[in-house]
């Protein structure tokens, strides 16, 4: 049995603009290619490596290498408007093309130099890298079409058809200037043209340029309220403000949430951003307009302070509210599983006493991922993993995440993988299901158990069998003891 224990989490709120290792889970789907890591992707800030400030991020959130593939390089081709963010080919990245001004998490950028880095998941000979910005009307909170960016863009890199290594910052940085008019929230678009397909990988990066003093000089800007997971009622959020000494308490300012409503990463952003610019006469929280006035908003908000505040940071500190420990468990995990063919089923139950989202998978003795199945638990589970490898050991690995992302609970099991007795059975269940008769014996993949056909009458129940109609399926159905007998 596992307990989660009441969790207290610290994220830095500090506009820092760092290089942003992309490695982690790694995909299923092979055609898993690369995005931008600095200034990090929307996708790629959607993947727990990058601590999920971006949420509700549709499969980006699994493999953000995956996002943006598309036939033909912008503008002249690649993603349709509407779906530049997602690059309009998988239905599972849609949630990428929702457009408003706090949608999405944005990174601070504070030099006009920049240095592009990009992670490669599957690299491919590359012919060049564009970056296109946009233009300096554009309207947030309309989606991204060719119309939002630049015709040409703002920088080209050569790739010299040589293939990049992979990963993150093993590669040489693209060094780029933005446009001396570009200021405030905007979004970057990263295309990594590639040589040995007709396709190229379309990389959107949301940032706030911060330049020049930005509209108020008199208010710069210290941190970032990011607004990236929900909450439940009785959390606490502290922002901890922090000089050159060290905390400054007097500067503190913390909020519970009250309701569910308030729980929603916009709003428990908002009320704290309100208690800052009603508490503090030196701190403001918000955002700045192009005149330099700073109102919170429900989403993302910047922290700024004046400069005799002292104050250099602010860190947002979580507290969890009390309750009852979520727990996982899982049950009938058999030691042995047989393969047919190099084929088979591992089956279990997954047991918890809270909503969790649940993924199993299964790795060999190579920590190859062979099974994969994700789901949502809320009491009892079955899970049944269709296996393809080979006969030995293997690692079940299960992992419970709740709604809010602030409950983690992982379990691991150690089973074997056997190939099925040649002799034990005439056929694996539900092959060759007309020709079952008294003394017929099959193999049932889900459990690795053989069973026999029982003489009649009761075997004409054995050939009684359709994935509407399952009670007499050997070992599984709920009447299966009617007509089969376990060897």
């Amino acid at each position: 049995m596992i307990t989660a224990m009441t969790l207290r989490k610290s994220a830095v709120a500090a506009g820092v603009w760092m290089a942003v290792a992309g490695a982690g889970l790694q995909a299923q789907i092979a055609n898993a290619h690369g995005y931008l890591a600095d200034p990090p992707s929307r996708a790629g800030l959607c993947h727990a490596t990058l601590k999920n400030l971006n949420t509700n991020c549709g499969q980006a959130e699994w493999e953000p290498w995956s996002v943006g593939e598309a036939v033909g390089r912008f503008p002249g081709a690649g993603p349709v408007d509407g779906k530049i963010a997602s690059g309009g080919v998988r239905a599972d990245f849609v949630a990428l093309d929702e457009q408003s001004a706090n949608r999405w998490h944005l990174t601070p950028i504070t030099d006009r130099n920049l240095q592009f880095d990009w992670h490669y998941e599957a690299p491919h000979l590359a012919t060049s890298w564009e970056y296109f910005i946009t233009k300096a009307d554009w309207n947030p909170n309309t989606a991204l079409t060719r119309a939002s960016f630049d015709d040409t863009p703002f920088c080209a890199v050569d790739g010299n058809n040589q293939m990049p290594a992979k990963g993150t910052g093993t590669n040489p940085k693209h060094s780029c200037t933005l446009p001396a008019d570009r200021s405030g929230q905007h979004v970057i678009l990263g295309v990594w043209k590639v040589g040995d397909t007709d396709k190229a990988f379309h990389s959107v990066a949301d940032v706030d340029i911060q330049l020049d003093g930005g509209p108020n000089p008199e208010w710069p800007r210290l941190a970032e309220i990011s607004a990236s997971r929900d909450l439940e009622v009785g959390d606490k959020v502290t922002a901890r403000a922090f000089d050159a000494n060290g905390e400054r308490t007097s500067y503190h300012v913390q909020i519970t949430v009250d309701s569910d409503e308030e729980g929603f990463a916009a709003n428990w952003a908002y009320k704290l951003a309100k208690q800052i610019n009603e508490t503090q006469t030196l701190v403001r929280a918000g955002k700045m307009d192009a005149d330099g006035n700073i109102e919170p908003v429900q989403g993302s908000n910047s922290i700024f302070a004046k400069s005799e505040s002292g104050l250099t940071n602010y860190i947002l500190d979580f507290d969890a509210a009390g309750g009852e420990p979520t727990t996982m468990h899982l049950h009938d995990v058999k030691p042995e599983y047989t393969i047919v063919d190099g084929k088979g089923v591992v089956d279990f139950a997954v047991m918890t006493n809270k909503a969790l989202t649940v993924t199993a998978r299964l790795f060999d003795g190579n920590n190859k991922q062979v099974a994969y199945s994700r789901q949502n638990v809320n009491g009892t589970g079955p899970f049944a993993l269709n296996v393809e490898s080979v006969q030995g050991e293997h690692t079940l690995k299960v992992v419970g995440v709740d709604k809010r992302e602030r409950v983690l609970l992982q379990d691991e099991k150690t089973v074997q993988l056997k190939p099925a007795g040649d002799a034990s059975y005439d056929f694996v269940f539900p092959e060759s299901l007309s020709n079952y008769k008294a003394g017929t014996k099959v193999l049932q993949p889900k459990n690795g158990k053989v069973y026999e056909c029982q003489p009649f009458p009761n075997s004409g129940y054995c050939v009684q069998y359709s994935a509407d109609a399952a009670q007499f399926e050997p070992g599984t159905g709920s009447n299966w003891n009617m007509a089969w007998t376990e060897k």
